[in-house]
């Protein structure tokens, strides 16, 4: 092939979204001669949709190089945007600012053109993920009126993803989601260039989880993953993908397509160069790993989310109340929630802690968690969330002993998650039905349920929640072991939390006295000489 034939070759590769080849041959025809100013920008897109970042850094920069050389500051300037761009998507906030600071500098002088908005867009974008939305909505709205002007789709694209995200952020979702769909329908109908629509798949789907639109969700990551699956060779946006297709397909049920997903994702996002969204997908492996009974894996997966940023709570705090330690994961979650002021936020913390307080007998938290559970489920108006909040409000409800309020409450929550196609959640509250229904005193229903809820968790392989079925299916509802008094089972629960007597003492309205009596009867029959080895016995009969 001649030179002309690798050129033309390397155009058509870039003009039919082969952005692995259109790399490869632009690299060679640059070999060869150096490209000219518009290859050389073509060469550096295709080398970043291909995964080669520090190639297409490279590219741009000769072509910034050779635009200013030329002259031609707006072009100078485009090409510092590109760079700067591909920074900021990665989470490389300071030498994106630096590029962006260039390319102001080569605009001076340059007063009326596009570049200036968006060289403001991106500044924006660092004010808004940086906190502050109500600050940057102004430079998006300017930017909207330039790109009418200008006629530039992609600066429209970009100012209106802005502006939408600023209002979601801000507790103005409806408005915020109205943008946004409007950006989608550019996207979607290939206005957008493609480095832009990735980022702007993205943050929707970003936006969507912000306020628990799970229709939405659904929606945007199934056009993200066609979008994706059209570009084979395409790099920096599967990753981001597979972790949002991971949090879909968990809450749908399809655990072993979910774990392939996450591991997918692990590996896309930490090599060559690491995202910043990497921390994210070991963190949804390691929720799989957990409710698979994978503990040591799970440890493992939240550790690296937190060593790339992501917190892993409340992961690793139902991680360890699976593994019988109550008081680590109450006090993980109490620290987490002390330092989050954000309402939807705390709303993803929220529901383990209530189950963790419920675990260790501290009730009245519980109750204080789930009434803002409800509060915040309110405000958001997403059915996600109400569903969320049913669950933990039954539950509440059955452990303050009122389980026909629990058992109307747990049904709607039944209907939420089945409504949401999402069937672990909904063996969850089965569980919580059984339990009502047998505190009613109708056994039949309570084995009818814990038993539809046994065959859901074997379909899912959740491995811990049939272990602990096995219990519950193998003694009858209000059938302690040992035979324990109901009262005699309370105080146990309170003392394997780590409560002293007088703590329990206080915690239920007893005297002291009452209580060290029936810590000795409690040790009598279960034939335990200490309160460790009491607390041993609770864990192995599954009384917390």
């Amino acid at each position: 092939m001649t030179a002309i034939d690798v050129l033309e070759r390397a155009r058509a590769s870039f003009v039919q979204r082969s952005w692995g080849d259109a790399y490869k041959q632009f690299a060679t025809a640059d070999a060869g001669t150096p490209l000219d100013l518009a290859d050389l920008e073509r060469l550096g897109l295709a080398a970043y949709l291909s995964g080669l970042d520090e190639e297409s850094t490279l590219a741009w920069t000769r072509a910034h190089t050779e635009a200013v050389r030329r002259n031609d500051p707006q072009r100078a300037a485009r090409n510092a945007v590109l760079i700067g761009a591909g920074l900021m998507f990665r989470g490389e906030t300071a030498p994106a600012m630096g590029w962006f600071a260039r390319g102001g500098r080569v605009l001076e002088g340059c007063d009326d053109c596009a570049e200036h908005a968006w060289l403001l867009i991106w500044n924006a974008f660092a004010q808004m993920w940086g906190g502050d939305p109500g600050r940057a909505q102004p430079a998006f709205a300017e930017s909207v009126t330039v790109g009418q002007r200008f006629n530039d789709s992609d600066l429209l694209t970009m100012s209106r993803l802005g502006q939408g995200m600023c209002l979601v952020m801000q507790g103005q979702g409806p408005a915020g989601m109205a943008l946004l769909d409007e950006v989608m329908v550019g996207v979607t109908s290939g206005e957008v260039s493609p480095m832009y629509a990735g980022i702007a798949y993205c943050t929707v789907i970003v936006g969507c989880s912000e306020l628990f639109d799970l229709r939405r969700a659904r929606e945007w990551t199934a056009a993200l993953t066609r979008w994706c699956d059209s570009q084979p060779d395409l790099v920096p946006y599967r990753g981001n993908c597979l972790v949002h297709r991971c949090e879909l397909m968990q809450l749908e049920g399809a655990w072993t397509d979910a774990m392939e997903a996450a591991r997918q994702a692990c590996d896309l996002l930490s090599g060559p160069v690491t995202w910043d969204t990497l921390g994210s997908a070991y963190y949804q492996l390691g929720e799989l790993q957990r409710l698979r009974g994978e503990f040591t894996g799970a440890e493992e997966s939240y550790r690296k989310a937190s060593g790339s940023g992501r917190r892993p709570e409340p992961g690793l705090a139902l991680l360890r109340l699976a593994q019988g330690r109550i008081d680590v994961a109450t006090g993980v979650l109490r620290r987490a929630l002390n330092e989050t002021q954000d309402p939807p936020a705390r709303s993803r913390l929220l529901p383990a802690f209530v189950e963790t307080t419920i675990a260790s007998g501290d009730v009245v938290s519980a109750r204080a968690g789930a009434d803002e559970l409800a509060q915040i489920a309110e405000l958001l108006d997403a059915p996600y969330l109400r569903a969320v909040g049913a669950s933990a409000a039954g539950a509440v409800l059955l452990a303050e002993g009122d389980a026909r309020s629990a058992l109307r409450t747990l049904r709607v929550a039944g209907s939420a998650w089945r409504e949401l196609d999402a069937p672990y959640e909904t063996a969850r509250v089965q569980v919580l039905i059984g339990l009502a229904c047998g505190a009613l005193g109708d056994p039949e229903t309570c084995a009818l349920e814990l038993d539809g809820a046994r065959n859901a968790f074997e379909q899912l392989g959740a491995r811990p929640d049939i272990e602990r079925l096995d219990v519950l299916l193998r003694r009858p509802y209000g059938q302690a072991p040992g035979g324990l008094t109901a009262r005699e089972v309370q105080v146990l629960r309170l003392l394997a939390s780590g409560r002293t007597n007088r703590a329990i003492a206080k915690e239920l309205g007893l005297s002291e006295k009452t209580v060290a009596r029936h810590v000795s009867n409690t040790f009598a029959k279960i034939g335990v000489p200490s309160r460790a080895a009491a607390t041993a016995y609770a864990y192995e009969n599954r009384l917390i």
